[in-house]
């Protein structure tokens, strides 16, 4: 009987044997690592340019001391016309979408209007915008290649100025500046070529401008100005482009 008992084991580790061999030589094999996923990193610097339209608004006031309508509006009128220039800045990409930039632009125009004097009948106020520039820092979000922005900084420009009644012309010339807030959007069609387009507001106060006429007299006009422009540019880049996104 214990023949027979230890001849049953025997034959069954026999039969069991390559069953076991066969598992322990066959292969595990591991899933294939995710293909790498690549996003647009907005980080690096460039520079470009722009055109678009400009939309004015001034008024002028009597600030001659001593004047009998001293402080008092002589009109207003809407100087407005188109808008060219370049542009240059550095953004910075952090925490996943989060960017932030400083940028500076310079733009010429030739926007220009006129009215009829309020204070001073006979008399016609005449402005024309020359140039246009700012420095603003700006921060944002990226959806892969599209960044959506906001803006703000300080502001400058250039305006000629003529008073006249067509016989004794008064003239000025002033560099004047304000403010600007401002929003757009910009869109990676490469990854070295950008394109946005953007609204701006420009605030530049109450400025006083000294006029001197043909016969040798001054006079003294407040002007106050806003101003809006919108623009579309495009930029080329370099230090952004593609990165390899971070599980």
């Amino acid at each position: 009987m214990k023949k027979f008992f230890l001849a049953t084991v025997a034959l069954s580790a026999l039969v069991a044997a390559p069953a076991v061999a066969a598992d322990l030589a066959r292969p595990v094999y591991k899933a294939a690592p995710p293909p790498p996923v690549y996003g647009y990193s907005w980080t690096g610097c460039y520079i470009g340019g722009n055109i678009g339209g400009l939309w004015a608004h001034k008024e002028w006031f009597d600030h001659d001391p001593g004047s009998n309508t001293f402080g008092r509006s002589d009109g207003t009128h809407d100087p407005s016309g188109f808008i060219g220039g370049v542009q240059a800045g550095c953004d910075y990409q952090f925490a996943g979408g989060f960017v932030i930039g400083v940028a500076g632009d310079y733009d010429w125009t030739d926007a220009e209007a006129s009215n009829s004097s309020i204070l001073f009948p006979g008399f016609t106020n005449h402005s024309k915008v020359r140039s246009l520039a700012s420095v603003t820092g700006r921060v944002g979000y990226a959806w892969d290649r599209f960044l959506g922005y906001v803006k703000g900084g300080g502001a400058w420009e250039k305006d000629d100025y003529l008073n006249t009644d067509g016989i004794t012309p008064g003239t000025a010339s002033q560099t004047r500046s304000g403010w600007t807030v401002g929003i757009g959007g910009e869109y990676a069609f490469t990854n070295y070529l950008t394109g946005f387009a953007e609204y701006d507001y420009y605030d530049f106060g109450n400025r006083d401008a000294l006029f001197v006429y043909s016969d040798g007299t001054t006079f003294n006009y407040g002007i106050k100005e806003t101003k809006s422009v919108f623009k579309v540019g495009l930029n080329l880049r370099w230090g952004a482009g593609p990165v390899v996104a971070k599980y």
